[in-house]
């Protein structure tokens, strides 16, 4: 591990995913209202809500210290794109970072290492943090492909000019998505060490300085031992962060 990685402060990010409407602000009157001086001490935490929050609850977190982001963008700034929203729009609504290249989004829409890293750099056009996601599914991992497969995902989906202030990495192992499984922390530890070394060897002291997040079925019950694994620099949480009350648990590795 590099002297670096060991002091980043760590981001704990919540993706809503397509869960949430208006009445969800209770949520996130909670979290805002767990995140407290303590914890602000210590680490970062944001959640990424629906599009359709992202206003809203950046207007309820303006007092607090939490962050809010958006779960995907166009690459264009504007134009004939219906129903897509472009990272500008994001940024206008209040938002600090964008999600770039979940896994949901690559199986599901098809989305390429080249596209995602399109998303990051129109995310950092628009002044937003890009948060791009790697990871490998079972299949991937059972034939041994996982360095190999995280490996091209960085290569091709993080944008050259990439810094610790505009890039964060999320190693989401695909199969680990809201299935309950979990890689052991061996696992964990062999891939974020492989990531920070790419990262390092392409960015230099960038490298040495960007945030690499866990994510993949973390809960309260096994966030500390996750986060306390080398080069884990927070989590990037799912079905957990809809609930305060998991959520600032998943936080509370860090007080």
């Amino acid at each position: 591990m590099s002297s670096m990685a060991g002091t980043l402060r760590p981001l704990v990010a919540g993706n809503w995913k397509m869960n949430g409407t208006k009445s969800s602000g209770a949520e996130l009157e909670a979290i805002s209202a767990g995140y407290d001086d303590a914890l602000q001490g210590k680490i970062d935490m944001m959640v990424c809500p629906p599009a359709t929050l992202v206003m809203a609850f950046a207007a309820m977190a303006r007092d607090a210290a939490l962050a809010v982001g958006g779960q995907n963008c166009h690459a264009n700034e504007s134009g004939a794109h219906t129903g897509d929203i472009s990272a500008e729009m994001l940024a206008d609504a209040g938002a600090t970072a964008v999600i770039a290249g979940h896994s949901e989004r690559r199986a599901d829409h098809g989305e390429t290492d080249d596209q995602v890293r399109a998303k990051a750099e129109a995310g950092w056009r628009a002044g937003l943090m890009a948060i791009v996601c790697v990871g490998e599914t079972e299949a991937e991992r059972d034939a041994g492909k996982t360095l190999d497969i995280v490996g091209g995902q960085l290569a091709g989906s993080i944008p050259d000019g990439a810094t610790a202030q505009n890039l964060v990495v999320a190693y989401e192992p695909v199969w680990a998505i809201g299935t309950g499984r979990t890689p052991t922390t061996d696992d964990v530890a062999e891939v974020h060490g492989m990531i920070r070394e790419r990262l390092t060897a392409r960015f230099g002291g960038e490298g040495e300085g960007m945030r690499i997040l866990y994510g993949g079925s973390v809960k309260p019950g096994n966030a500390a031992e996750l986060m306390a694994v080398d080069n884990v620099n927070g989590a990037l949480v799912g079905g957990a962060s809809l609930k305060a009350d998991d959520f600032l648990g998943i936080a509370a590795a860090y007080r």
